[in-house]
């Protein structure tokens, strides 16, 4: 009897019984495609009858020696990693086309060759021409990292296999080929197929591996989800194309923090390092305005300071608009509710927009406050004193709940200057020499005690 035919998503990952023209969980057109198995085999009722070889086992209490980390002389790129590079692992990273992955990676590959660390760098998209262009635009001609134009995924090990680098940069992971799948590149068996023989590869010779991985208009790593669960590390390399810097972002880590970020701005001769994104968040800002407002946030295991940016204005239309850019817009949605339903102040018929300045993305809920504060500045055309901070979370009651990490915060506020904090009470350690703490118990005190209104 005929084995039943199995359908893929190419842009999703999602599992089809039969082919249509349009995959129900994404919605992209023709993107189902049929997924055909790797290898084949006789049926068996006992895969112990294949003749496979006993595999050795361990206990908890077993101590190893941790394998020492690579250093590439990045800081932002090593704090990322959790330390530096961990010998044999598999790290995947995304990002928008043109945000410049090929640029961090190129400048990463020399950093580690020139470390000691033989590096060989594998381009499926561009020529070898192509990327010394790049190296000798960066200042990077003489890195000694070697280079290889090459999607068929069967050369590629088998050179690696001969050479035996310290480090391998797979760029990109979409465009690899394995002759072992009978599908075209880019597919989901064939994404699939390549970076478990490339992670395998990894674990299996102590190399590390850095996969380049396309996104879709989702700003998803494109391709099936299993190549996240494959990998070690999964980065995103994310920014706006209207400003100059980048962030480079941990979603997963099994060798250091998973929300960790590196900050670098883009400039002519490459990437550069951000030491303190704050003083870069902040020094573009002006005069104190009406709707704008300055969070003291957490990225990771450091303290960020950015300025909160909130518009609002009558609206001609019969249904009023909330535009959000770098913050979750359902709960922008959820903050105008509970100053509505707590504090008295509707926003019916008021056009409302919020922004993070330099297209910072920021999702913890700590920047409730600070997001209120924004609104109700703009909403009463009353700005907040320029050398204040604000952050604290905001419950659907309107009780106010203390943010993590309130020391840092404060901290980092101090150091660049800022006199006056407001947060919710309950923070450990929250004395700091020159700067006064303003406690806010709930909302409805805090929009009295602030705006004169509630």
């Amino acid at each position: 009897m005929a084995k039943p035919k199995s359908f893929t998503c190419a842009e999703c990952g999602a599992a089809h019984s039969k082919w249509s023209g349009r995959c129900d969980a994404c919605g992209a057109w023709n993107s189902i495609v049929e997924e055909v198995p790797a290898t084949a085999g006789p049926p068996s009722k006992s895969l112990g009858a294949r003749g496979g070889r006993a595999i050795a086992l361990m206990d908890l209490a077993t101590e190893e020696t941790p394998p020492p980390r690579c250093l590439s002389r990045m800081d932002e790129l090593d704090r990322v990693l959790g330390g530096g590079l961990v010998p044999g692992s598999a790290i995947l990273v995304g990002g928008d086309p043109g945000i410049g992955k090929s640029t961090l990676l190129l400048q990463a590959a020399a950093r580690f060759a020139g470390a000691g660390l033989e590096t060989v760098y594998v381009s499926g998209e561009e020529a070898s021409a192509q990327v010394r262009m790049r190296a000798q635009r960066l200042g990077l001609g003489e890195a000694p990292v070697k280079l290889a134009a090459e999607t068929n995924l069967r050369d590629i090990l088998t050179t690696l296999e001969a050479e035996r680098p310290g480090l391998v940069i797979i760029d990109s992971i979409q465009t690899m080929w394995s002759d072992m799948v009978d599908s075209a590149p880019g597919s989901v068996s064939q994404v699939r197929a390549a970076a478990h023989e490339l992670t395998s590869f990894a674990k299996r010779r102590g190399v590390s591996v850095i996969l380049v991985g396309h996104v879709t208009k989702e700003g998803q790593i494109a391709g099936p989800r299993v190549v996240e669960h494959m990998v070690d590390t999964v980065l995103y390399f994310e920014g706006e194309r209207g400003h100059q810097f980048r962030i480079l972002r941990a979603v997963k880590n099994r060798f250091g923090p998973a929300d960790e970020i590196g900050v670098f701005e883009m400039t002519g001769r490459g990437l550069a390092e951000v030491a303190n994104p704050s003083a870069l968040f902040m020094g573009a800002r002006g005069q104190p305005a009406p709707g704008s407002v300055v969070f003291a946030g957490i990225e990771g295991t450091r303290p960020v300071l950015v300025e909160l940016q909130a518009l609002v204005a009558p609206s001609p239309h019969s249904q009023p608009r909330r535009t959000v850019v770098g913050w979750d817009g359902g709960r922008l949605a959820m903050i105008l509710a509970v100053l509505e339903a707590r504090c008295a102040i509707p926003f019916a018929g008021l056009d409302v927009y919020l922004n993070v300045a330099g297209g910072l993305k920021i999702g913890e809920p700590a920047a409730d406050l600070a997001v209120a504060a924004a609104l109700l500045s703009a909403r009463e055309d009353a700005a907040l004193p320029a050398d204040t901070v604000v952050f604290g979370e905001i419950s659907l009651s309107g009780a106010l709940r203390p943010a993590p990490q309130t020391e840092n915060r404060l901290k980092e506020a101090s150091k660049l200057g800022f006199t006056s904090a407001i947060a919710p009470p309950g923070g450990k350690n929250t004395e700091i020499s020159g700067l006064r703490l303003v406690s806010a118990t709930d909302l409805t005190g805090f929009v009295g005690d602030i705006f004169g209104a509630g």
